[in-house]
């Protein structure tokens, strides 16, 4: 008799079904088309649920499946499946990020020729009967320059086939090295303003974070040159829909091809719909039946092997930790997923390699773990097809050209024990570090600045001459705004005469006040960020 059974709620492939079943422990059902009530009644059955993006995982379910243990998602996006909701219930969620890359890759490079060589259009006059060889001339791609944002899988991907066309490929991401772009042979871009400049193709593959949210604004498209064609195949909200539209109405941007959108379905008064050169179509990205079979196979080997031998691939809400590694490592891995965050804020971007040391008692445990959740933290705010995780930081980290190396040589200091984060570019390193004074974790190292403070809260990090005045400025400044400061470390480096702030604040300082200490005599840089 079989030791688990698991739902399959919504389509996917036999290969996938066949899979499952595989396994005389697992017995299966496939029951699509569930109505969440009927969801509701049947879920506490089962131990295992595969779905793909019809089915909704409220807290409700989570709260009625009793028995579940794994959810596997056959394709990327988890929305709808409430992370949360799954980690306080104990359920490991996994995704299957890699299953539709060639399949997206495809489509977004499809969308790019149709729009170059104005196949939609096209097709339509021949249908009405027309014949407009002359109104629809295009453009080649040969030779043409063409930016990515976003260079994970699918980016990556897009441009082999573009190079194999003749184009000249410039690349942005915030987490590509030097060296792998040498290898993948693009240009290296330092920010998405210097990728976009002098565009000719703009084809998007990042994530949708608050940070990338219309990252193609106004401001951006008018960096690409005349005529340039935007591409979207990553998520809806990337590009600003209405200045990509007053952009092509003016004569500017040449046009844009869409497989997301800011609301989807778009309603029937969506503007671009009348874009004079536009082509759409309804998130096809991954409608290919390779990339289905793929995913479904992905997923159903994904929870076969949780449920038989508890291995984890993919997860994206928790890691695989057994109760005594974590009794030995727990307390270290919030400091260290802190220093992985305040790194990733303070360090020059495109760095060539991580290297994470160990001073003390922490240094004689296993420190793989903690080495990762640095990683997590380091590597989460631009992540591109998953989130980051305990169990696929190494491999995103590989996959940027980020070195990663653990050391016991740290930082000179008093401490008894140190984790110390160190961000490499060439000869450059930016340091971070923390300890513990008890069981109260601090951050002692910023930068070449000794200071202490909390691992955890919502910081200003000021840098700046180290002359009288500054600190006065800064706290007046933050009154002037009302911004209540909860804690302040300040510090100074006399060899080269400069002063660092940190301050605690409890709520997020506006813009106009970060944009008045910039321009403020003596500042020389200022942050704001969450840990």
């Amino acid at each position: 008799m079989a030791t688990y059974r698991v739902l399959v709620s919504d389509p996917i492939s036999e290969k996938g079904v066949d899979a499952l079943r595989s396994s005389p422990e697992i017995s299966v059902d496939v029951n699509t088309g569930l109505k969440p009530d009927e969801l509701l009644k049947i879920i506490g059955d089962y131990h295992g649920l595969v779905v793909r993006s019809e089915t909704k995982v409220t807290p409700a379910v989570f709260a009625a499946a009793k028995n579940l243990k794994a959810i596997g998602r056959a394709g990327v996006g988890v929305d709808n499946i409430d992370r949360a909701a799954a980690t306080d219930h104990g359920v490991v969620v996994m995704n299957t990020p890699s299953g539709n890359t060639i399949s997206t890759a495809e489509h977004a490079f499809a969308l790019m020729l149709s729009l170059a060589r104005n196949i939609g259009q096209a097709h339509s006059s021949m249908i009405a009967g027309r014949w407009d060889r002359k109104t629809l001339q295009g453009v080649e791609m040969c030779g043409k320059r063409l930016a990515i944002l976003g260079m994970g899988r699918i980016g990556t991907e897009f441009a082999k086939r573009a190079q194999a066309f003749g184009m000249i490929v410039v690349a942005y991401d915030p987490f590509l090295t030097a060296a792998r772009a040498q290898s993948l042979k693009v240009e290296l871009a330092e920010s998405a303003a210097e990728a976009l400049t002098g565009a000719d193709v703009v084809t998007l593959h990042i994530p949708l974070t608050p940070e990338t949210q219309h990252i193609l604004n106004a401001e951006r498209i008018a960096l690409m040159n005349p005529g340039a064609l935007v591409v979207n195949c990553a998520r809806g909200g990337l590009v600003d829909e209405a200045a990509a539209k007053a952009s092509i109405d003016d004569g500017h941007l040449g046009g844009i091809a869409l497989d997301v959108y800011e609301v989807e379905p778009p309603p029937a008064d969506f503007p671009l719909f009348s874009a004079k050169k536009a082509v759409f179509t309804p998130h096809l990205g991954a409608s290919t039946a390779e990339a289905q079979e793929n995913v479904g196979i992905e997923v159903a080997h994904q929870v076969k092997n949780f449920l038989t031998t508890g291995e984890i691939v993919n997860a994206v809400n928790m890691p695989n930790l057994d109760s005594r590694t974590l009794e030995s490592v727990g307390p270290y891995l919030d400091l260290a997923d802190s220093l992985g965050k305040l790194l990733s804020k303070i360090a020059p971007a495109q760095c060539d390699g991580i290297r994470v040391s160990y001073l003390g008692p922490v240094s004689e445990l296993d420190t793989e773990l903690i080495t990762r959740k640095v990683l997590t933290g380091y590597l989460a705010a631009a992540h591109h097809e998953a989130q980051v995780n305990l169990i696929n930081a190494p491999a995103i980290a590989k996959a940027h050209g980020i070195n990663v190396s653990k050391s016991t040589a740290a930082l000179a200091t008093n401490c008894t024990e140190l984790i110390e984060v160190s961000a490499i570019k060439g000869d450059e390193v930016c340091t971070v570090a923390g300890t513990f004074f008890g069981k109260s974790a601090r951050i002692v190292h910023i930068a070449g600045h000794y200071v202490e403070t909390n691992p955890t809260g919502r910081f200003l990090f000021v840098e700046n001459d180290d002359r009288p005045g500054i600190v006065g400025t800064i706290g007046t400044s933050l009154g002037g705004a009302s911004v209540n400061i909860a804690n302040m470390a300040l510090s100074r480096n006399k060899d080269k005469k400069t002063a660092v702030t940190v301050i605690e604040v409890d709520t997020e300082p506006p813009t106009e006040l970060l944009e008045k200490l910039r321009s403020t005599a003596g500042i020389l840089r200022v942050l704001s960020f969450e840990l």
